[in-house]
């Protein structure tokens, strides 16, 4: 990829005189789609990212959020979240591992420790040996790198469909903690200040990076791209995190960046033009790992665990104490100016640019959109107890536990609520609060319909935070697209960004950052339009309901049964897509706010002994999820439409089983209807009647069922 005819007009014409060749790979790459956010900043100001409890908003390298409390001194949260999608395709173990190690790093740039990870996982069909391959691929790589810097990764999701075959989306989400005395931002203070390079030495790998993410992946992508991957190192990436912390614990640092996208070139320009300064770098003084590079190789390699910090001059040797006592490279490359962004190599003046132009300058897109067409209705006439093994079996609804065993989601002495329930908690013990973190998209939903998609992708978010008690705070989101330059693919995003603005805006949770990724398409055409979001809610201490039932109490449901047809739209469910049938995509609640408000009052209630968010797989999967060896439930359902009541997925529903149905009834009176469903029973079975039908299972083949991916992995 090259830099872009009109593109070069307008640097030649801002520069007087033709760029240099570091300079014209500079503009190529912060001005790429990757970096620049070409096709979609037009529409980011849909979102409202302001708040209460907000500190940093969009724009630096993660989000800053304080949590709700008494305390003399703030906590802070950070909050970030990443994509690597083209390098896992090109390189599954690679490639995930270093989208985990990036977004650590954002997290270190705010003076933050991080304390959780999640990761949001899209393949192609799950039958498909290739999709196993990346699929394995990526849970090595997330599991061994996340393992070895020892923070846990305790939420995410996994989703099945063919239109990821071509493209894989691996996203990965940070939470980090700091306060205000610790807290740190990417903009550079003051001129004078060294700029300090940390971390590994500087190679060749990844070399283009920013703009290999920025075209589409072609047929060859696996061999021909594979030096625009990076290559990790996380033991070097766990004495960052500890040096980093010593540095920020004796504030030696005035402002920071992790090396990413297009490498230092891109991590020291971006610092200096948020503060409309520039910077002299020399770039012979980079720690290298290889010999004879070149003045562009040093600046837009993107090799790992990197770290760039402003520092004063006084500081310095003590920063450089710091981290040669964790075997670390360090290196004063430069240092903040009032001039431009310049950089030479052994004498010579490579680089000499107004870093805000190189930053902010790209011309943004104005690309045709078109909108995307109805579902037709065309509903499958399935057995009912082939359907409900159909879809509790499916990969996309079954045990996720091959993944997360793989995951060391305990270290780090924190969680409370681990993954495989609706959301993790994570204990905040400096605040006393429990953090809630849900994280996930819907690609069958947004695939039906994008807009209303990607409003029920924020509500069951919402809801699964709800459901351990938890009220959301704040999110960040991932959108990842197809080629914007067709004009239905770009329809479809639009629809995500809009659906997912709306929603979170109704639900008061700002949108406090977050990345997009587009091109990601392929020989097998786009990917579907996937707005994956990490959200985190809070609450006064970490204990939560369980998911399970207990062996005594009644089973309640919380919002729309679906007793009629067309209260019970399939559309965007897995049983339509187990069945080869579409519909349209069903009605959201028409006051969710106050359905998840409710919800997390009512989990926190002593009266309740389990609640579980209804969504995925509808109530069928709901039900049999809370099942286990010593609980059961029987339940009736009064229905003409057996398969909608059990199947559909509209989001904003739970099931609470209470020893009160009554304060349950109160709670929600003018919010959600409430159905009394069944009672709770002591022999591990499920009885569901749904009018003149029953399925009855237990618990040993709910398991067997469930066990999909684990039968075929192990």
């Amino acid at each position: 990829m090259s830099l872009a005819d009109s593109d070069r007009e307008l640097v030649v014409s801002e520069l007087d005189r033709e760029p240099t060749r570091a300079e014209a790979a500079l503009f190529e790459n912060l001005w790429s789609e990757h970096c620049a956010y070409r096709s979609s900043r037009p529409l980011l100001s849909a979102f409202d990212s302001e708040g209460e409890q907000v500190v940093v908003g969009p724009g630096d390298d993660a989000a800053v959020v304080a949590l709700p409390g008494d305390g003399d001194t703030e906590t802070y949260i950070t909050l970030g979240v990443e994509s690597h999608n083209h390098p896992s395709y090109v390189d599954p173990v690679d490639g995930a591992a270093t989208g985990v190690g990036g977004i650590v790093r954002d997290t270190l740039s705010m003076g933050a420790y991080p304390i959780a990870l999640a990761d949001s996982l899209y393949f192609g069909e799950f039958d498909d040996d290739h999709s196993q391959y990346l699929f394995e691929g990526v849970v090595e790589g997330i599991s061994h790198y996340g393992n070895c810097i020892g923070v846990p990764t305790v939420a995410g999701s996994v989703d099945f469909h063919p239109d990821y075959e071509g493209n894989p989306l691996v996203n990965v989400a940070c939470v980090g903690l700091t306060n205000e005395e610790r807290l740190v931002t990417a903009e550079a203070q003051e001129p004078g200040n060294k700029l300090v390079l940390v971390g590994n030495g500087t190679g060749r790998d990844g070399l283009g990076g920013a703009s290999f993410a920025s075209e589409d992946l072609a047929e060859d992508a696996e061999t021909e791209d594979r030096p625009a991957v990076q290559v990790g190192d996380p033991y070097a990436e766990k004495l960052l995190i500890e040096a980093n912390e010593e540095l920020v614990d004796e504030d030696l640092v005035e402002s920071a960046r992790d090396l990413g996208a297009a490498g230092l070139g891109g991590a020291s320009s971006e610092m200096v033009a948020k503060a409309d300064l520039g910077a002299h770098i020399e770039l012979e003084r980079v720690h290298q790992r290889e010999p004879n590079m070149n003045a562009l190789e040093i600046l837009l390699a993107e090799s790992q665990e990197r770290m760039c910090y402003e520092v004063e001059p006084d500081n310095v040797d003590r920063v450089r104490e710091i981290v040669e006592r964790f075997d670390l490279g360090c290196s004063v490359i430069g240092e903040v100016t009032d001039g431009n962004y310049t950089c030479t190599f052994e004498g010579e003046t490579v680089v000499d640019v107004d870093a805000y132009f190189l930053g902010e300058g790209a011309p943004m897109n104005d690309l045709a959109s078109e909108e995307p067409a109805e579902p037709e209705t065309d509903l499958p006439d399935a057995d009912l107890e082939a359907a409900f093994d159909a879809v509790v079996s499916s990969p996309n609804t079954a045990s996720k536990r091959w993944v997360y065993r793989q995951y060391d989601h305990e270290v780090g002495v924190r969680t409370s609520v681990g993954p495989g329930d609706d959301a993790a908690i994570i204990a905040v013990r400096e605040a006393e609060q429990g953090l809630a973190l849900s994280s996930g998209a819907a690609p069958n939903w947004t695939d039906t319909a994008p807009y209303e998609g990607a409003r029920a992708v924020a509500l069951e978010n919402a809801t699964n935070i709800a459901a351990k008690g938890a009220t959301p705070l704040a999110a960040v989101d991932c959108l990842n697209g197809g080629n914007p330059e067709k004009p239905d693919v770009y329809g479809g995003f639009n629809g995500i960004v809009d659906g997912l603005a709306g929603m979170c805006e109704t639900l008061s949770t700002p949108v406090v950052g977050g990345n997009v990724s587009l091109y990601n398409d392929s020989v097998a055409g786009p990917i579907p339009p996937t707005p994956t979001l990490a959200m985190v809610g809070s609450k006064d201490g970490y204990d939560a309901p369980p998911l399970s039932v207990e062996a005594d109490g009644n089973l309640l449901l919380v919002g729309d049964l679906g007793l009629e047809a067309d209260d019970a739209q399939l559309g965007g469910s897995e049983y339509l897509a187990q069945f080869d049938g579409s519909d349209a995509f069903p009605a959201l609640p028409t006051d969710p706010a106050a359905v998840v408000e409710t919800l997390a009052a009512v989990a926190d209630d002593d009266a309740t002994l389990a609640v579980h968010d209804v969504s995925h797989g509808g109530l069928a999967v709901a039900l049999a999820e809370m099942v286990t060896e010593d609980t059961g439930l029987e339940v009736a359902i009064p229905s003409d439409n057996p398969a909608g009541a059990l199947f559909h997925e509209q989001p904003g529903r739970a099931l609470i089983q209470t020893d009160s149905p009554e304060t349950v009834r109160e709670a929600f009176d003018g919010v959600a209807p409430v159905v009394e469903l069944g009672t709770a029973t002591g022999d591990g079975t499920l009885t569901v009647r749904v009018g003149d039908e029953t399925i009855k299972t237990d618990a040993d083949a709910i398991s067997e069922r469930r066990a999909t991916i684990d039968r075929e992995l192990e």
